[in-house]
């Protein structure tokens, strides 16, 4: 009815006129870097233990943490729920080191800062995850610099920013 979507008999659904309208405000997104919309990262060191990194996600309000190590490059990302699983029912749990918790590289999906957002989110729905750490190649150096994060907090911000106009 309002030209989003069209349907044909024996043909299916397809795009409506509407939705391919041109001047739609949600085209601006394809353009948007990631580099435009990411916010500033979450950083531990891989030595710090459970207990520190409760603490910093429950003072810096966020979902995850990035964890890096001596030589500052990613090592992995610590969530709420890995936290969670490791000190329910484990007493001593809080004492040992968050590099033992974490999501270790390879395993960590990342964006980088030309990346499109539109391929962080599609990142962020195919492999289930709340938040991508931003990185990028430090020279000289083996490793991975971590220089941003992008949430689903910051892409549903994005969302609003564009429907409004802003």
């Amino acid at each position: 009815m309002l030209g989003h979507i069209d349907a044909k008999p024996k043909v299916g659904y397809f795009l409506g006129t509407a939705a391919l309208d041109t001047h739609t405000p949600f085209k601006g997104i394809e353009t948007r870097k990631v580099k435009d919309v990411m916010s500033i990262p979450v950083v531990l060191r891989e030595t710090v233990t459970v207990s520190d990194a409760v603490v910093t996600l429950f003072l810096e309000n966020v979902g995850s943490l990035m964890i890096v190590n001596m030589e500052g490059t990613l090592a992995g990302v610590v969530s709420r729920k890995d936290l969670l699983k490791v000190t329910l029912g484990h007493a001593t749990a809080t004492a040992m080191p968050v590099s033992l918790v974490m999501t270790r590289q390879p395993n960590i999906i990342t964006v980088q800062p030309e990346d499109s957002v539109l391929d962080a989110a599609r990142k962020m729905i195919h492999h289930e995850v709340d938040s991508l750490p931003v990185i990028k190649s430090i020279e000289g150096k083996e490793g991975l610099e971590v220089v941003g994060r992008i949430t689903k907090t910051t892409m549903t911000k994005l969302l609003l920013d564009v429907a409004l106009g802003t």
